[in-house]
């Protein structure tokens, strides 16, 4: 099949390489659709249309919308032609001569992400769009290779970091234990190298102060970890900037002895998708090789209500001393990120960033496709909203409100992990802020339940977990370089 990109308004891109026959009869087919068939031509981005030539070569030709033409579109267009021609063995996308390389970087970002699809089943059932049914291979006829190159490289990696947070949030939570999941971190880096992976046992935890980390895993069987993972570039003539990235990996949420609703479990196997951002970062980084300095922090723990599970009223020592007093255990995510955040501010970060599934509030006030952004620091926030938006992934800046904070106040600790002013997710982020230390003003804090799963297919993403944060963090890591 071969795929040909249309502009907005329906227009065959200028300098696309056809036969004069092929394009007046892919001209004719728009005209004739247009005066009065009910399925349009495609007029924006992520739009199809197939032109049937069953005795010509090629057999097919699919319209495929791009858009504006910019990046977004071309993303669209390439998932598009994956769902398009998932009945193909082969198809190729026609880039029209002097194209920006970012319409290559695109076109191939979604049509990795789009044929990704998760399943542990032996079989498919017939049918199915596994198999036989899956589009084989994705080529793009461009004028000069070269020029693309690193283009589509850089795709290649952004999507298969993306792929592998979108499986470990996918793996059911039989399977995925704490020690699963740094073994799997461990064994990711080892493939793309550079990395050095340190993972702290429940030992270690205790003897350095980890409380928080320990005080929520302690219900489960299958004890907690932290994960350290690590990219260092070569030297470049001068000092390089350190981002730390942390990420909430709660690898089952029961939500302890303040015990969940069967609905409210049946997507907790996805608690740890914002550990699996920060780490598929990382890999990410170090696979394009970017001349940034990056340490993704995992606290990892399973949240169940086991006899040694923590209790409402317990008071929590976080690592570097301060205390929270816990009024529901199932606001366990800013438990584990206080240990990790106090301890990633010893590190002096150029930067610090985190990611989790922690409020529902956020879905309430954001919807189902927009992470909530918080900091102090404006220079931040822009970057990393400007880094979403052009990698198709969408936040919001939320308010700090100041006042709120005295509601964090514990009666016989530091804060309190919980309050019923209402909130959530500003009073949430206000309790992490608690614990950056002098990072504080070069902190920010993603709210991502939402956005880190979907409900439906929809563009370049498939049903089930969605990796999201992953390109908007390699976006951002790439303009710090």
């Amino acid at each position: 099949m071969l795929a040909v990109p249309v502009s907005t308004g329906g227009t065959v891109l200028d300098g696309v390489p056809l036969a004069a026959g092929l394009r007046a009869e892919i001209e004719a087919f728009q005209v004739d659709h247009a005066r009065g068939d009910a399925t349009p031509r495609p007029t924006e981005a992520g739009g199809t249309r197939v032109l049937p030539r069953p005795l010509g070569t090629p057999r097919s030709v699919l319209l495929v919308g791009v858009g504006d033409g910019a990046e977004a579109g071309w993303r669209a267009a390439g998932a598009a032609l994956v769902r398009a021609a998932k009945r193909e063995r082969v198809a190729t996308l026609a880039i029209p001569p002097g194209a920006d390389p970012a319409a290559v970087r695109g076109a191939a970002e979604g049509a990795l992400l789009a044929g990704y699809r998760f399943r542990l089943a032996a079989q498919d059932p017939p049918g199915d769009d596994n198999g036989a049914r899956r589009l084989g291979e994705v080529s793009f006829a461009v004028d000069d290779p070269a020029r693309f190159a690193a283009a589509l490289a850089h795709a290649e990696a952004v999507a298969r970091a993306t792929l592998f947070a979108r499986d470990l949030a996918n793996m059911p939570s039989q399977t995925k234990s704490p020690a699963w999941f740094a073994d799997e971190v461990r064994r990711r880096a080892a493939q793309v190298g550079g990395l050095t992976v340190t993972v702290r046992e429940p030992e270690t935890l205790a003897a350095e102060g980890f409380g928080g980390l320990l005080a929520v895993g302690g219900g489960s069987v299958r004890g907690p970890r932290l994960v350290e993972l690590a990219w260092q570039p070569a030297a470049a003539g001068g000092p390089v900037p350190h981002v730390v990235l942390v990420g909430k990996g709660i690898t089952f949420d029961s939500g302890g002895i303040d015990l969940k609703t069967r609905e409210g479990m049946k997507l907790m196997r996805k608690d740890m998708s914002g550990a699996a951002a920060v780490t598929a970062a990382a890999i990410g980084a170090a696979a394009l090789r970017l001349p940034v300095r990056v340490t993704a922090l995992a606290p990892l723990a399973e949240n169940m209500p086991g006899g040694s599970a923590y209790r409402p009223a317990d008071v929590v020592r976080h690592y570097g001393g301060m205390t929270s007093e816990i009024r529901n255990t199932d606001a366990e995510g800013r438990v584990v990120l206080a240990d990790a955040l106090a301890y990633a501010a010893t590190m002096a970060p150029d930067a610090l960033v985190d990611l989790a599934t922690l409020t529902g509030a956020a879905n309430v006030a954001l919807g189902k496709r927009t992470a909530a952004l918080y900091s102090d620091s404006d220079e931040l926030a822009d970057a990393l909203a400007a880094a979403a938006e052009a990698a198709g992934e969408r936040v919001w800046r939320m308010p700090l409100v100041d006042e709120y904070r005295d509601a964090l106040d514990g009666e016989v600790a530091d804060l309190s992990n919980s309050t019923d002013i209402g909130a959530g997710s500003i009073l949430a982020a206000l309790f992490l802020r608690e614990f950056t230390g002098a990072a504080r003003g070069r902190w920010a804090h993603l709210d991502m339940s939402a956005p880190a799963w979907s409900d439906s297919v929809d563009g370049e993403l498939g049903k089930g977990a969605t990796g999201w944060g992953v390109r908007t963090l390699l976006r951002w890591l790439s303009q710090l370089g």
